[in-house]
């Protein structure tokens, strides 16, 4: 009976509206990777095949994450994230490699990257880490936490970074450098440590750049203006011909020639926003970004509804790196960012990004659907 009536209270503060976006674009998502991978010879792709039926278990993740108790979660993400950073060590001492990098680790039956699980539980890690602190506080406002005392996260969240970026995978990287610092900024970290992490970020450039690989740089540097419109800009130069030749309404589905005459690389991964743009024009695109706008602003606002600081602190983590993926990915396909290799939240194929961005909506909902009984 006490089943039933939890049962019936989350189902009656089910974010339903949230979770109808949500499917919309997951379907919309599908619609483009099969139109990506569309060929006469073979109309439907093992690429769209694996992709679908990794939306069917995403789905069910999201359920998972959508009904599992929050506290117990949070409990069991802290530990999941260490484990975590050793698959992340893993997968440089016998990674699989793939797409110039080592990601992967592969066991026999999938292939997953722990990267898209490190954005997944690093919100719980600093929820869990500054549970004591945070739970003394009725609001995030009047918490303050000492350097000393963020020392620990502070230099697991290098490490991470660190681990991510020598794969080599800049844009996971950074999204989960700035995931975690913004949510050391929300936690009560000393306003004065982030002043000084900016200066010496900002002297510290030069040596950054050496950091980088000679294709990183040369990314950044197209950016600028160089390079040569055949080679090293090629890549953002044919995804810019296909965003404009869409115009108004598209040419159609299955009719871009960019990506139908394979201009486009990546284009059913990192650059799939083109696609989209080619086939349904500014309307089809500024449809997906409303879409995405409405999901992530109705998350946001009720993630301010959130009593729990604790709460509000997983509530954002788990938003921020979807925000930043979608506005990352969206920028480096206009050419207003670097191509850092950011994949488009429930559009660009890649089951472990899907299984991922589905969790950590699921999630979400749930969060919102419990903000009632914290």
């Amino acid at each position: 009976m006490v089943q039933n009536k939890t049962f019936n209270r989350y189902f009656r503060y089910f974010d339903w509206i949230s979770f109808a976006i949500t499917m919309a674009l997951l379907s919309i998502g599908l619609l483009f990777v099969l139109s990506a991978t569309y060929t006469p010879e073979k109309p439907i792709s093992i690429l769209f095949k694996r992709q679908f039926y990794g939306a069917l278990v995403g789905i069910a993740f999201y359920l998972f994450f959508c009904f599992k108790d929050v506290r117990k979660l949070i409990d069991l993400g802290y530990v999941t994230f260490f484990i975590i950073i050793l698959l992340l060590i893993y997968t440089h001492v016998a990674g699989h490699v793939a797409m110039g990098g080592k990601r992967w680790v592969n066991l026999y039956f999938i292939k997953f990257q722990p990267s898209e699980l490190a954005k997944l539980f690093l919100p719980t890690f600093i929820a869990y880490y500054f549970s004591n602190s945070v739970e003394k506080s009725s609001s995030l406002k009047y918490i303050n936490i000492s350097f000393k005392k963020a020392l620990f996260p502070l230099t697991t969240l290098g490490l991470t970074f660190i681990l991510i970026l020598k794969q080599p995978d800049l844009g996971t990287a950074l999204i989960i450098l700035f995931s975690g610092m913004l949510l050391l900024y929300i936690a009560g970290l000393d306003k004065k440590i982030f002043i000084i992490f900016g200066f010496l970020s900002i002297l510290g450039a030069p040596v950054l750049w050496k950091v980088l690989k000679p294709y990183q740089q040369q990314r950044i540097s197209v950016l600028l203006g160089y390079g040569d419109i055949k080679k090293e800009r090629y890549q953002i130069e044919q995804a810019k011909i296909a965003v404009g030749s869409g115009g108004i309404i598209g040419k159609g589905l299955l009719k871009g020639t960019q990506n139908k005459l394979s201009f486009i690389p990546e284009d059913h991964t990192d650059f799939i926003f083109s696609v989209l743009c080619e086939e349904t024009g500014f309307l089809g695109a500024l449809l997906v970004l409303l879409l995405f706008i409405l999901l992530f602003i109705r998350t946001l606002l009720i993630t301010l509804t959130i009593p729990d600081p604790l709460i509000q602190i997983v509530s954002i983590g788990l938003l921020s790196h979807l925000m930043l993926a979608v506005c990352i990915n969206i920028g480096m396909v206009l050419g207003i960012l670097p191509t850092v290799g950011i994949a488009l939240p429930l559009f660009s194929y890649g089951v472990s990004n899907l299984w991922v961005t589905l969790a950590s909506l699921g999630w979400l909902n749930n969060l919102s659907s419990r903000r009632f009984y914290y």
